[in-house]
Parts: C-alpha cells; structure tokens; sequence
C-alpha cells in the first residue's frame, strides 16, 4: 500500500513525538537515586566520590571512542570517493611519507596517555582505603548476606530478600546503616561459595572469597536508600541476593546502633541461620 507524502510525515513526526517522550522518560527515571530504573541508559546516579570519578571517566572515555570513530569513518568515506578507480585511474606510487607517518604513531600514544593517566588515577583512588570512620564485615552465604559492625560491638545480623516489599528483588527485611559523610571500611568474605558485593551507585564491586577477606570502602555523600546485588553467579538463587544500605545522619546512625545491640546481640531468632533445620 502506498502512503502520500503527507501520511509519511505524520508517522515520521509521530516516531519522533514518541521517541523523545521516551528519552525524556528515560532522563526522569534515571534520576531516581540508588536503583535502577525504567529506560535508563546510563550509569545509576552517583552518591561517592569514586562513583562520580567513575561517571566522569566513563563520559570521558565515550566522547573519545565517538570522536574516533567518526574519525575513522571520514577517512573511509573520503578514500572511498577520491581513490576508487573511476575517480583515480592511475594510483600513486608513493611509498613514504614522514608527516603521516609520525602522526600515526605520534598520535595514538597520546590518545593512550590521556585514557591512562585518569584510569590510573581512579584505580589509586578505588584501592587505596583511607582511614575508616566505619567497618562493615559483609559476609556471603547461599544465598544472603551476614553483616557485622566490628568496631561497634559484637553484634551481626542477616539480611534477606524481602519479597512483599519494593522496590522488588532489592528490599531486604535487615538494612544496612551507614552514616552519610563518613568514610566506610567494607570487608568481605564468604561462607560457602564465591560471592560478589556490589552496589552501582557507590562504584564499588568486590568478591567474596571463602577463607579470605576483601576490602573496598566508600563515602556516600547524600542520605537515602541504595541497593545493590551479588553479581556473582553463586548458585540457583543467585537473583534473590539484593543489598540494601540506608544513609542516614550521624543522630539518626547512633540511634541505629544502640537499638541493634540488643535487637541482634540478645535475640538469636533474628538469625537466618538459626533458624534453619540444618542449625537446629
């Protein structure tokens, strides 16, 4: 069937009418903080100083690629056009040129520099820890996880998927607290298999390792809840492992933890371990 050109320009107007509702869908969602959302298309919003730095050299790098590969494109257009044989019969038979030669090698090892001295920076900044305000043990098991606040008193507690609440597959029934502006110590290991802490909008990403302790840390600069995953394939219910951290105030953190003192140090039942028949 035929379409006038009329009919043509009303579906292409409404392709376009929906395509930037999608991408203005795409922008509001993505501002919700530490989760994903619908039609995000690019990093979660950043909530640490190493997830910014993340973000920063991620855009850093994808204008790079962009530039140089449209770079690239323009000289196969333009040999395509002026070297075909119609266009130049009789090919060159210049076998050197020093200019272009230089440039060719100069000017990768600059692009090399400039991706390697950020990325070096960064990698300094993700594995050299300051000194912690706060340690968090995050210990890995089939499939929750076990976390204790060691500098706080000998208390731990486990934290698992919360199905009847949302966001879903990423509500726990036990939060992590932290308080906002401190600089947060996590050290992880694992109890059975290797599993893998991960939370997008703090930029951090370790493993746990049975018989090992692994270390990152964090500084989350704005209050809220943030989830993230193992994203580490440990076993058949490696999909119902979420993280859950709550950022609150310093009041608010020192309320947290004399209540979880006694929530978790007197009250064995708070332990999913405990509970299971293998335990009893």
């Amino acid at each position: 069937m035929k379409m006038s050109n009329g009919q043509i320009g009303h579906r292409l107007l409404g392709l376009a009418v929906i395509g930037t509702g999608l991408a203005l869908g795409g922008t509001a969602f993505a501002e919700v903080m530490g989760q994903p959302a619908p039609w995000e298309y690019k990093l979660q919003a950043a909530a640490t100083p190493v997830m910014e730095n993340i973000t920063w050299f991620h855009n850093f790098l994808l204008w790079l690629i962009t530039g140089i590969t449209l770079f690239v494109l323009v000289l196969l257009i333009l040999v395509v056009v002026k070297f075909n044989h119609k266009s130049n019969p009789v090919p060159s038979k210049t076998t050197h040129n020093t200019l272009i030669e230089v440039a060719w090698t100069l000017i990768p090892v600059l692009i090399l520099v400039a991706v390697a001295v950020p990325s070096f920076r960064l990698l300094f900044l993700e594995l050299d820890i300051p000194k912690a305000d706060l340690t968090i043990k995050a210990t890995g098991k089939q499939w929750y996880w076990t976390y204790s606040y060691p500098d706080n008193g000998p208390f731990e507690f486990d934290s698992l998927l919360a199905a009847d609440k949302m966001p879903r597959l990423l509500a726990v029934d036990n939060e992590v607290v932290v308080p906002v502006n401190k600089v947060v110590r996590v050290q992880t290991t694992a109890a059975d298999v290797i599993h893998s802490f991960a939370m997008p909008s703090f930029g951090i990403k370790i493993d746990a390792i049975p018989g090992r302790l692994n270390e990152t840390w964090f500084k989350a600069t704005k209050e809220g809840m943030y989830y993230g995953q193992c994203s580490e394939l440990c076993g058949k219910d490696h999909a119902f492992m979420p993280i859950a951290i709550r950022v609150v105030s310093d009041q608010e953190f020192a309320a947290w933890i004399e209540t979880a003192k006694k929530k978790y140090a007197t009250n064995p039942a708070n332990s999913y371990a405990a509970a299971t028949p293998a335990a009893q």
